[in-house]
Protein backbone atom coordinates (compact mmCIF):
# COMPACT_ATOMS: atom_id res chain seq x y z
CA UNK A 1 0.00 0.00 0.00
CA UNK A 2 1.00 3.48 -0.76
CA UNK A 3 1.62 6.00 2.12
CA UNK A 4 -0.87 8.50 2.20
CA UNK A 5 0.03 11.73 0.91
CA UNK A 6 -0.40 14.80 3.75
CA UNK A 7 -3.22 16.62 3.66
CA UNK A 8 -1.33 20.93 3.55
CA UNK A 9 -5.02 22.03 4.85
CA UNK A 10 -4.90 19.97 7.93
CA UNK A 11 -1.01 19.86 8.40
CA UNK A 12 -1.38 23.65 8.60
CA UNK A 13 -3.49 23.61 11.49
CA UNK A 14 -1.52 24.00 14.77
CA UNK A 15 -2.73 26.48 16.04
CA UNK A 16 -6.38 24.60 16.10
CA UNK A 17 -4.49 21.12 16.93
CA UNK A 18 -2.46 22.95 20.18
CA UNK A 19 -5.81 24.50 21.58
CA UNK A 20 -7.60 21.27 21.69
CA UNK A 21 -4.70 20.27 23.86
CA UNK A 22 -5.01 22.89 26.22
CA UNK A 23 -8.77 22.53 26.39
CA UNK A 24 -8.61 18.92 27.74
CA UNK A 25 -5.39 19.87 29.78
CA UNK A 26 -3.66 23.14 31.04
CA UNK A 27 -0.39 21.37 31.53
CA UNK A 28 2.06 23.78 28.97
CA UNK A 29 2.42 22.18 25.52
CA UNK A 30 5.67 22.42 24.53
CA UNK A 31 6.99 22.97 20.13
CA UNK A 32 5.53 21.14 17.74
CA UNK A 33 7.49 18.28 16.51
CA UNK A 34 5.37 16.70 13.72
CA UNK A 35 2.73 16.34 11.47
CA UNK A 36 1.95 12.53 10.22
CA UNK A 37 -0.39 11.92 7.65
CA UNK A 38 -2.74 8.68 8.67
CA UNK A 39 -4.81 8.63 5.80
CA UNK A 40 -7.13 10.74 3.00
CA UNK A 41 -6.88 14.49 4.31
CA UNK A 42 -6.20 12.85 8.15
CA UNK A 43 -2.85 14.15 9.82
CA UNK A 44 -1.91 13.98 13.55
CA UNK A 45 0.25 16.77 14.84
CA UNK A 46 2.35 15.94 17.55
CA UNK A 47 3.39 18.12 20.30
CA UNK A 48 6.16 17.75 23.36
CA UNK A 49 4.59 17.57 26.55
CA UNK A 50 5.98 19.48 29.08
CA UNK A 51 4.45 18.02 32.57
CA UNK A 52 6.71 16.65 35.28
CA UNK A 53 7.57 13.05 35.47
CA UNK A 54 6.69 12.69 31.32
CA UNK A 55 9.69 12.81 29.50
CA UNK A 56 9.87 12.01 26.02
CA UNK A 57 5.85 12.03 25.87
CA UNK A 58 3.92 13.85 23.36
CA UNK A 59 0.84 15.20 22.34
CA UNK A 60 -1.00 13.82 19.46
CA UNK A 61 -3.65 15.43 18.19
CA UNK A 62 -5.21 14.21 15.05
CA UNK A 63 -7.43 16.56 12.94
CA UNK A 64 -9.37 16.15 9.31
CA UNK A 65 -11.66 17.70 6.94
CA UNK A 66 -14.50 16.12 4.34
CA UNK A 67 -13.42 17.38 0.74
CA UNK A 68 -13.43 20.27 -0.99
CA UNK A 69 -13.79 22.12 2.52
CA UNK A 70 -11.23 24.31 3.64
CA UNK A 71 -12.74 23.90 7.91
CA UNK A 72 -10.42 21.49 9.69
CA UNK A 73 -11.63 19.42 12.96
CA UNK A 74 -10.23 17.64 15.86
CA UNK A 75 -11.03 13.63 15.60
CA UNK A 76 -9.16 12.40 18.70
CA UNK A 77 -6.80 13.82 21.37
CA UNK A 78 -4.25 12.09 23.38
CA UNK A 79 -1.27 11.58 25.26
CA UNK A 80 1.49 9.09 24.05
CA UNK A 81 5.00 7.39 24.62
CA UNK A 82 7.75 8.80 21.88
CA UNK A 83 10.24 6.90 21.12
CA UNK A 84 12.38 7.99 24.47
CA UNK A 85 9.88 8.42 26.55
CA UNK A 86 9.98 7.72 30.56
CA UNK A 87 7.74 4.32 30.76
CA UNK A 88 6.55 2.58 33.86
CA UNK A 89 7.87 -1.05 34.18
CA UNK A 90 5.96 -3.97 32.58
CA UNK A 91 3.67 -5.64 34.83
CA UNK A 92 4.48 -8.98 36.22
CA UNK A 93 2.67 -11.44 37.66
CA UNK A 94 3.12 -12.16 41.39
CA UNK A 95 4.19 -15.34 40.54
CA UNK A 96 6.88 -14.57 37.90
CA UNK A 97 8.43 -11.46 39.99
CA UNK A 98 8.48 -13.62 43.47
CA UNK A 99 11.81 -14.71 44.45
CA UNK A 100 13.74 -16.85 47.02
CA UNK A 101 14.22 -14.83 50.34
CA UNK A 102 10.97 -12.65 49.46
CA UNK A 103 8.79 -14.93 52.06
CA UNK A 104 8.93 -12.85 55.47
CA UNK A 105 7.25 -13.68 58.91
CA UNK A 106 3.86 -14.54 58.92
CA UNK A 107 3.45 -14.45 54.68
CA UNK A 108 1.29 -16.93 53.35
CA UNK A 109 2.93 -18.64 49.50
CA UNK A 110 -0.14 -20.37 47.87
CA UNK A 111 1.26 -22.80 46.27
CA UNK A 112 -0.63 -23.60 42.82
CA UNK A 113 -2.97 -26.85 42.32
CA UNK A 114 -0.76 -27.85 39.10
CA UNK A 115 2.69 -27.17 40.51
CA UNK A 116 4.82 -28.84 38.19
CA UNK A 117 7.42 -29.54 41.30
CA UNK A 118 4.95 -31.47 42.73
CA UNK A 119 2.80 -35.15 42.21
CA UNK A 120 0.27 -36.75 44.51
CA UNK A 121 1.49 -38.16 47.58
CA UNK A 122 -0.54 -41.87 46.58
CA UNK A 123 1.87 -41.72 43.37
CA UNK A 124 5.04 -41.79 45.37
CA UNK A 125 8.01 -39.36 45.03
CA UNK A 126 9.36 -42.02 42.40
CA UNK A 127 12.23 -41.75 44.69
CA UNK A 128 12.91 -45.18 45.45
CA UNK A 129 15.28 -44.75 48.90
CA UNK A 130 12.18 -42.13 50.24
CA UNK A 131 9.75 -44.39 49.40
CA UNK A 132 10.22 -47.58 50.86
CA UNK A 133 10.75 -46.10 54.16
CA UNK A 134 7.61 -43.84 53.85
CA UNK A 135 5.95 -47.22 52.86
CA UNK A 136 7.28 -49.39 56.33
CA UNK A 137 6.93 -46.45 58.58
CA UNK A 138 3.22 -45.50 57.11
CA UNK A 139 3.75 -41.85 56.83
CA UNK A 140 2.27 -40.26 53.96
CA UNK A 141 1.33 -36.60 52.48
CA UNK A 142 -0.94 -35.05 50.09
CA UNK A 143 1.82 -33.86 47.73
CA UNK A 144 5.36 -35.16 47.36
CA UNK A 145 8.16 -33.94 45.14
CA UNK A 146 7.80 -35.04 41.45
CA UNK A 147 11.21 -35.46 39.31
CA UNK A 148 11.30 -32.64 37.78
CA UNK A 149 10.98 -30.80 40.74
CA UNK A 150 14.03 -32.65 42.82
CA UNK A 151 16.04 -32.25 39.08
CA UNK A 152 15.19 -28.18 39.49
CA UNK A 153 16.28 -27.82 43.03
CA UNK A 154 19.41 -29.79 42.48
CA UNK A 155 20.58 -27.25 39.49
CA UNK A 156 19.01 -24.24 41.55
CA UNK A 157 21.80 -25.56 44.54
CA UNK A 158 24.49 -26.68 42.12
CA UNK A 159 24.16 -23.07 40.35
CA UNK A 160 23.83 -21.23 43.12
CA UNK A 161 25.95 -19.76 46.33
CA UNK A 162 26.87 -23.08 47.98
CA UNK A 163 28.01 -25.03 44.91
CA UNK A 164 31.39 -25.65 43.61
CA UNK A 165 31.74 -22.36 41.97
CA UNK A 166 30.94 -20.22 44.37
CA UNK A 167 33.50 -17.68 45.48
CA UNK A 168 34.65 -19.32 48.59
CA UNK A 169 34.68 -22.80 47.10
CA UNK A 170 36.98 -21.92 44.39
CA UNK A 171 39.38 -19.62 46.96
CA UNK A 172 39.46 -22.86 49.13
CA UNK A 173 42.11 -25.80 48.76
CA UNK A 174 41.47 -28.15 45.92
CA UNK A 175 41.70 -30.94 48.27
CA UNK A 176 39.12 -29.22 50.55
CA UNK A 177 35.78 -31.15 49.52
CA UNK A 178 32.69 -31.16 51.37
CA UNK A 179 32.38 -34.93 50.09
CA UNK A 180 35.41 -35.38 52.53
CA UNK A 181 34.82 -33.33 54.95
CA UNK A 182 33.40 -34.90 58.35
CA UNK A 183 30.98 -32.08 59.22
CA UNK A 184 29.26 -33.33 56.13
CA UNK A 185 25.72 -34.39 56.61
CA UNK A 186 24.53 -36.52 53.07
CA UNK A 187 20.46 -35.92 52.28
CA UNK A 188 18.18 -38.80 51.84
CA UNK A 189 17.38 -40.45 48.58
CA UNK A 190 18.69 -39.41 45.06
CA UNK A 191 19.88 -36.22 46.35
CA UNK A 192 22.42 -38.32 48.47
CA UNK A 193 24.28 -38.74 46.09
CA UNK A 194 25.53 -34.97 45.13
CA UNK A 195 24.03 -32.67 48.15
CA UNK A 196 24.15 -32.53 52.11
CA UNK A 197 23.84 -30.54 54.76
CA UNK A 198 27.12 -28.88 56.45
CA UNK A 199 27.43 -29.22 60.19
CA UNK A 200 30.53 -27.08 60.88
CA UNK A 201 29.12 -24.11 63.57
CA UNK A 202 31.77 -22.12 62.54
CA UNK A 203 31.61 -22.47 58.13
CA UNK A 204 29.93 -20.09 56.42
CA UNK A 205 27.59 -22.56 55.13
CA UNK A 206 26.58 -24.10 58.40
CA UNK A 207 23.06 -25.40 58.40
CA UNK A 208 22.76 -24.97 54.57
CA UNK A 209 22.25 -27.98 51.36
CA UNK A 210 26.03 -28.02 49.95
CA UNK A 211 26.98 -29.63 46.77
CA UNK A 212 29.47 -32.56 47.47
CA UNK A 213 32.15 -30.88 45.65
CA UNK A 214 31.96 -27.61 47.28
CA UNK A 215 34.06 -26.22 49.79
CA UNK A 216 35.66 -23.35 52.27
CA UNK A 217 38.34 -23.45 54.59
CA UNK A 218 36.47 -24.61 57.35
CA UNK A 219 37.15 -28.45 56.08
CA UNK A 220 38.02 -30.65 58.83
CA UNK A 221 40.98 -32.07 57.64
CA UNK A 222 42.15 -28.71 57.24
CA UNK A 223 44.34 -29.55 60.18
CA UNK A 224 47.24 -26.65 61.43
CA UNK A 225 50.39 -27.92 62.21
CA UNK A 226 51.05 -27.98 65.87
CA UNK A 227 53.92 -24.92 66.41
CA UNK A 228 56.98 -26.16 68.38
CA UNK A 229 56.83 -24.97 72.08
CA UNK A 230 59.64 -22.42 72.67
CA UNK A 231 62.57 -22.91 75.06
CA UNK A 232 61.62 -20.96 78.49
CA UNK A 233 65.07 -19.56 79.07
CA UNK A 234 66.44 -19.59 82.77
CA UNK A 235 65.22 -16.70 85.59
CA UNK A 236 68.41 -14.12 85.52
CA UNK A 237 69.02 -12.49 88.70
CA UNK A 238 71.03 -9.18 88.99
CA UNK A 239 72.17 -8.81 92.36
CA UNK A 240 75.71 -6.54 91.30
CA UNK A 241 73.72 -3.79 92.88
CA UNK A 242 72.12 -4.40 96.61
CA UNK A 243 69.32 -1.09 98.01
CA UNK A 244 69.52 -0.45 101.35
CA UNK A 245 65.79 -0.54 102.62
CA UNK A 246 64.71 0.62 106.15
CA UNK A 247 62.77 -1.92 108.39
Amino acid sequence: MRSAKLDQVCAAAVDLARSAVTEVDAAEVGAHLDAVAEGERLVTHYFACEMPGYRGWRWAVTVTRVSRSKHVTVCDTVLLPGPDALLAPGWVPWQDRLQPGDLGVGDLLLTPADDDRLVPGYTLSDDPAVDDVAWELGLGRPRVMSKEGREETAQRWYDGDHGPDAAISTAAPSAARCVSCGFYLPLAGSLRQSFGVCGNMFAPDDGRAVSSDHGCGAHSEALAESASPADELPTVYDDGEVESVDD
